[in-house]
């Protein structure tokens, strides 16, 4: 389960904004916790060894290096709800790999999203690009993927990011079902342009989508 940003324990919330932004240094953690930056350094440290957090020297111009606190593997796994489904979709996914050519499990994955998307187009229903989005990352939320939504500086343009993926270990494995995750946004709104602009997987903390309205189609009202 994903905590929000406001979570009750410093523990959690500190695990929750690493997530988002990736990393941090432990004086802003502090600041966004609003706690001392050396009762922040000790819930880091306790962090680091239970295993959750690891740490890096960062060099900022002249001064002393400071670390720069970012979740480990096991930090990242503090999200997975546990029950079993990631392993299970490796074993499926390998035994189709071994039985199946590679243009038929493209084409499987193909499918599902498209299947998939017209359930969430139903449950998202009607209304501005805006309103829509956000249902359709509170849906996903409830499926373990946390994302946020932003607007470009002129206001034209959507920003869907995803900072964590339920389906991680997966696509770790198996990057193809990257692609599924593409085709699934564009099934999910057909009078909007999208494109990947980040993939986790190259760089970065998080994949991230534009999303641009075609004005010409009329799937839901403007905006």
């Amino acid at each position: 389960m994903i905590p929000p940003l406001e979570a009750i324990t410093t523990r959690d919330a500190t695990l929750t904004f690493l997530l988002r932004e990736g990393g941090s240094s432990a004086a802003r953690l502090a600041d966004s916790m609003r706690i001392s930056v050396q009762a922040m350094r000790r819930h880091l440290r306790s962090l680091e060894n239970d295993g959750l957090v690891e740490s890096r020297v960062m060099v900022n111009g002249p001064g002393r290096p400071s670390n720069f606190w970012q979740l480990t593997d096991q930090g990242q796994n503090c999200f997975n709800n546990g029950d079993g489904s990631e392993k299970f979709a490796l074993d499926l996914l390998s035994a189709i790999e071994t039985n199946l050519s590679d243009e038929r499990v493209l084409q499987i994955l193909k499918d599902q999203a498209v299947e998939k998307a017209i359930c969430y187009r139903n449950k998202i229903g009607k209304g501005s690009l805006k309103s829509r989005l956000k249902k359709l990352i509170d849906l996903r939320r409830e499926e373990g993927y946390l994302s946020e939504l932003s607007s470009s500086s002129d206001g034209l343009s959507w920003y869907l990011n995803a900072f964590y993926c339920s389906i991680r270990t997966i696509a770790e494995k198996y990057p193809v079902v990257c692609d599924q995750e593409l085709i699934l946004l564009r099934e999910i709104f057909p009078d909007c342009e999208i494109e990947r602009v980040q993939w986790r997987l190259e760089s970065g903390h998080s994949c991230g989508f534009k999303v641009n309205q075609i004005k010409s189609k009329t799937c839901g009202e403007n905006g």
